[in-house]
């Protein structure tokens, strides 16, 4: 038995009970209002016979409906599975298959009842992989895990106070989306500001509207923000940190941020698996242009070859953590769990550096290394360059079979609006700043790469 992750927001709702918990247009709801209204779907899913340690599917989208009932479901001792609902049948068939809940909630219950949080003989979540890949896989999270994790978004990550107002624009079935936007400001007594449609213009009324400190996104939100014409006239005179997550932000966005905006980016480097184990702080405000961060505390890292002994600072290895927010292992998978979970250390398959200082630096994974007439090519190296043309808004490289060579460099890039550039000149800049085996010789300009409804980009897709 553990502590069960509700009862935190259960005592956090009510030091507190007349504060805002969740803001968005045309509404609110205060804190003992939520946890109200988090009874009442405890008690409809009691009704449908959820009892402790069953799977429960949520599939809701942002807002008030979805805290309720992940809240509730948390509250019976039921381990919960968030769903996008913005997934197709036959992604969401896919899902629900191998997770077999015993219910799945679709509708809102707009009932009050108080209830108590029973204690956790289960895990508290089971979060699905984008399964970009391939069949997407559940990772099985304690409450335990849960606690540390929020515990470090509330703290060393983001410094959030009760007066800290957080923009939920991600995907809150996500696990960036829901610690970052949604379970650690509920805990720290902040208040959520709730947006489903995400656009540039809502997302900038909306940070004007409810005087947002904290907005955690995506680069691509980001980049879309600083292109739209609404920009120019925004309000963003609330705002004191921005927090990314889901893939890294390239520096130079990073930077152009806080150029344009007065507000730092605060980035970091996290997994389904093991939520966000580094990261640059939100009290410390140096930063490592290329880095994604550093452990937050409690967290190990280790850097190492394919040998599994230690790779000195400077050099490229996979990354190893170890950290108490890791998922206890895949659903129904044993096999695969197995393969990444050794000793207590989860093996990424990122490839990174680490600086004498500490600071890690992702340079690739080591399933897309590109491996050219003999030559081990990093797709993110050949990306870094693409992004320093002041055209390129985003690039992905992904290796292409060659007959001769094994693989060839292909580069997709969308460009900046009003930007105009071509592939050979795109191909130029990289021979400039890269050595010849590791430019692309195909680049293709396109409107948009493929993504995931995160955020990341699937390569996969890439042809």
């Amino acid at each position: 038995m553990s502590e069960n992750f509700a009862e935190l927001l259960d005592r956090s709702a009510r030091a507190a009970p007349d504060r805002p918990a969740l803001v968005w247009e045309g509404g609110a709801l205060t804190r003992a209002e939520l946890e109200l209204r988090a009874g009442g779907a405890a008690r409809a899913l009691r009704e449908r016979g959820v009892r402790a340690g069953d799977r429960v599917a949520l599939s809701l989208p942002n807002g008030w409906p979805f805290a309720a009932a992940l809240w509730g479901a948390l509250k019976l001792g039921a381990t919960v599975t968030p769903l996008n609902p913005r997934l197709t049948g036959e992604e969401r068939g896919r899902i629900l298959g191998d997770l077999r809940p015993v219910t799945v909630i679709e509708d809102s219950v707009d009932a009050r009842a108080p209830w108590p949080s029973a204690e956790a003989s289960a895990p508290a979540l089971i979060l699905y992989t984008s399964g970009s890949t391939g069949q997407p896989k559940g990772v099985v999270l304690s409450h335990s895990a849960l606690v540390f994790a929020n515990r470090s978004w509330i703290g060393p990550v983001m410094d959030l106070t009760a007066a800290d107002v957080v923009l939920a624009a991600l995907p809150l079935s996500h696990s960036f989306g829901l610690n970052g936007a949604l379970l650690a400001p509920l805990l720290a007594g902040a208040a959520v500001a709730l947006l489903d449609h995400v656009t540039p213009e809502a997302a900038l009324a909306a940070i004007a509207r409810h005087r947002v400190s904290v907005f955690p996104g995506v680069a691509t939100m980001f980049r879309r923000i600083l292109d739209a014409p609404a920009f120019a006239a925004a309000d963003l005179g609330s705002l004191r940190a921005a927090v990314s997550g889901a893939a890294p932000c390239p520096w130079e966005l990073a930077r152009e941020w806080r150029e344009r905006t007065g507000v730092r980016i605060i980035r970091g480097y996290g997994s389904t698996e093991l939520f966000r184990p580094i990261s640059h702080l939100a009290g410390d405000p140096r930063e490592e242009a290329e880095a994604v961060g550093r452990p937050v505390p409690g967290v190990e890292i280790a850097v190492v070859d394919d040998a599994g002994a230690p790779v000195p600072p400077g050099g490229v290895g996979e990354l190893r953590i170890r950290t108490p927010a890791a998922m206890e292992g895949y659903l129904h998978r044993p096999e695969e769990t197995r393969e990444v979970l050794v000793d207590g250390w989860f093996k990424t398959g990122d490839l990174v550096i680490l600086s004498p200082e500490g600071y890690v630096s992702v340079v690739g994974r080591k399933r897309e290394l590109i491996l050219r007439g003999g030559y081990s090519v990093v797709p993110g190296e050949v990306e870094a360059a693409l992004l320093a043309h002041p055209a390129v808004a985003e690039a992905a490289v992904v290796g292409e079979p060659h007959p001769e060579l094994g693989e060839e460099v292909a580069a997709f890039v969308t460009l900046r609006p009003g930007a105009s550039s071509g592939p050979e000149d795109l191909i130029a800049h990289c021979r400039a700043r890269l050595a010849a085996f590791k430019c692309p010789r195909r680049v293709r300009i396109v409107a948009e790469l493929p993504r995931s409804a995160t955020g990341k980009i699937l390569k996969s897709r890439l042809s």
